[in-house]
């Protein structure tokens, strides 16, 4: 039952409903923001029971933006009921129905930079969101929301959408209240620098603004986030995040760094997760965080006293990290600041702050080029996401992957990737369970000996450097490529399934 700390308008009261209630206002055709970041601060009654009309014979397809990827209450649920038309501006490969009806193409899927979307849509470059159907904890008395973990794209979606539906989660904290900080930058010629200067800085309110008259609908849940427990970070991911610290260890002696560094961004995944963690036994401390996602490791550096303050759009925590938040919230609070995507992701806070960027390959090339989002250069595996807002704008870009995939039968270094999400020109470090490859100021024949000899496994190298001696003799030019030769590795990959690095 709703209480009135969480509902503190009397008049709100009025306007709580039934899930299948609020799914009925969604018509076919409609543009719907979902709030939340990957699994984290997302709706899942309304979409579960739009899901189930659709499946019962409703004729309705929908648009769908978001932050990110969210949990299978939108996404595999509404994918799997043939509810969706279009998706953007991210997915991630976990969800089965999305991932196939994108790659089939029923569903329109549109990749975008994460930056990039919230000033699309405040630009009205998209289209109208309808609705937006938002995860809360509470609503003030003026009608503003008090979000739970992800904060995402959700403050510009409830700017433009016509009407709003809160789901009320009574599962979530109420302790997340006083950790957002939401700040929506005005539209050209009238923006201005963003005032953020520090990681800890806050700018902006705790509550997105909405007001009484836009929320058309309030659905109480209990429902939680979808986030499974991560697994123990295995060998490679392990030799990876040792590598990347006697990395980061050799340019403080260098005088490139300072000695707690600058602000660290990590990417989504368990060996992001594990690079990130690698830091909770270093010699690094008082470190900061500019980051999109706050995944587990995040906590445990909270818990080892190594991180000051850690920014960023959503935290993800596992079931058993989410126990040790709810046991202890003040201490955890008092270092984690939730803010919208386009904010987290801003180039010119990047490269003003200087963030080490941390990010994850599908297969990465001799010459430093990389692919971070398709299969074989057809098959969607996930979005793009945050890294390239992060690689082109950090102080130092930093890629990491294993070296092979399918128990060390295909490569993920090879000579030419079948699709390219971020360049060479992006790409300074690459690190793999074999080593750290800096490739600043190196010419592409240099990067070429430097990424084979450095993080290719051992199996492969003999054969990637015989390809590049050959194609420099051959072919030559500036990058040389024996093209039919290069897609041949490809054609080797696929032997073992389409889909070779799930």
């Amino acid at each position: 039952m709703l209480t009135a700390k969480q509902l503190r308008n009397p008049e709100l009261f009025k306007k709580v409903v039934d899930a299948d209630v609020a799914a009925s206002f969604i018509q076919d055709g409609f543009t719907v923001g979902i709030s939340g970041f990957t699994p984290s601060g997302y709706p899942k009654a309304v979409t579960l029971a739009l899901a189930e009309q659709v499946k019962n014979g409703r004729k309705v397809k929908i648009n769908i933006t978001s932050g990110a990827s969210v949990g299978p209450e939108v996404e595999e649920a509404l994918a799997a009921a043939g509810a969706v038309a279009r998706r953007y501006p991210y997915y991630a490969s976990a969800h089965k129905s999305m991932k196939k009806a994108i790659n089939s193409g029923e569903i329109q899927y549109y990749d975008m930079h994460l930056s990039h979307t919230a000033q699309q849509i405040n630009f009205d470059f998209l289209d109208p969101i309808d609705v937006c159907i938002v995860e809360c904890c509470a609503i003030t008395e003026d009608g503003n929301l008090i979000l739970t973990p992800g904060v995402g794209n959700t403050p510009v979606m409830v700017k433009k959408a016509k009407h709003v539906i809160v789901e009320l989660n009574t599962f979530q904290p109420p302790e997340l209240e006083g950790m957002h900080d939401i700040y929506i930058q005005n539209i050209p010629p009238h923006r201005t620098a963003i005032p953020i200067n520090d990681a800890a800085d806050r700018i902006g309110t705790p509550y997105v603004e909405c007001g009484l008259d836009k929320i058309k609908y309030i659905v109480e849940t209990d429902i939680p986030d979808k986030v499974v427990n991560l697994k123990e970070p295995d060998e490679k991911s392990l030799l990876i995040a040792g590598h990347l610290i006697d990395f980061l260890k050799s340019e403080v002696k260098a005088a490139r760094l300072p000695e707690n560094l600058l602000p660290l961004q990590s990417g989504v995944g368990s060996i992001a997760n594990a690079v990130l963690k690698g830091f909770v036994n270093s010699d690094f401390k008082n470190l900061t965080m500019y980051s999109e996602i706050l995944q587990d490791s995040v906590f445990d550096l909270i818990d080892a006293e190594k991180i000051k303050i850690a920014s960023g759009c959503a935290f993800t925590p596992s079931p058993n990290v989410l126990k040790r938040f709810k046991a202890n919230p003040e201490k955890y609070k008092k270092h984690l600041i939730l803010r919208p995507l386009d904010i987290t992701n801003h180039p010119e806070i990047i490269r003003r702050l200087g963030v080490i960027a941390m990010n994850t390959a599908i297969e990465i090339d001799i010459y430093g080029n990389e692919n971070s989002t398709h299969v074989m250069g057809t098959h969607m595996m996930n979005g793009i996401g945050g890294s390239g807002d992060f690689m082109r704008n950090a102080y130092l870009s930093i890629f990491c992957t294993t070296s092979t995939a399918k128990e060390d039968q295909v490569s993920r270094i090879v000579p030419m990737c079948t699709h390219i999400d971020s360049t060479e020109h992006d790409t300074q470090i690459v690190v793999t369970e074999w080593g750290c490859a800096d490739l600043r100021g190196l010419a592409p024949r240099e990067r070429s000996r430097k990424i084979i000899n450095t993080c290719a496994h051992p199996k492969f190298r003999d054969q990637l450097m015989d390809y590049v001696l050959r194609a420099e003799k051959e072919v030559g030019g500036h990058q040389p490529h024996i093209l039919k030769e290069a897609l041949s590795w490809h054609i080797h990959a696929q032997k073992y399934g389409t889909m070779i690095f799930q």
